[in-house]
């Protein structure tokens, strides 16, 4: 079986968000002509201090340029339409840690103070 070889970059753009990298690669194909690479690397930490990434790529070509817009154009529109701007994960995050120490802090004033020799 024959192994895919990548062509070289001729446009690249990355975009790092979080724990996620996305790179936007323009290529060119064997006939000359350009086609779009979207990869999500992802980076994951074993217990042990190493790592490693994970990719996932989608080879998009000019022919699903249009369709491709509209349709993430519209995908995009509706989420923030339905649920707006705030990314609620993080809210989410802030008021579980918030609760957390809340729980902590009434466990620690509900505590009693017992004496040995009260036993």
């Amino acid at each position: 079986m024959a192994e895919r070889v990548e062509q070289e970059e001729i446009f690249s753009q990355v975009l790092r968000a979080g724990r996620r990298t996305y790179f936007f690669d323009v290529r060119a194909t064997k006939a000359d002509d350009y086609y779009l690479t979207i990869t999500e690397s992802k980076k994951f930490t074993h217990d042990d201090g190493t790592f490693h990434y994970q990719k996932h790529k989608i080879y998009l070509y000019k022919e699903d340029f249009s369709d491709f817009k509209e349709m993430l154009t519209k995908a995009t529109d509706y989420i923030i339409n339905e649920k707006g701007n705030e990314v609620i994960s993080e809210r989410h995050q802030k008021d579980f840690k918030k609760e957390e120490t809340n729980e902590e802090t009434s466990s620690a004033q509900n505590f009693t103070d017992v004496s040995f020799d009260d036993i």
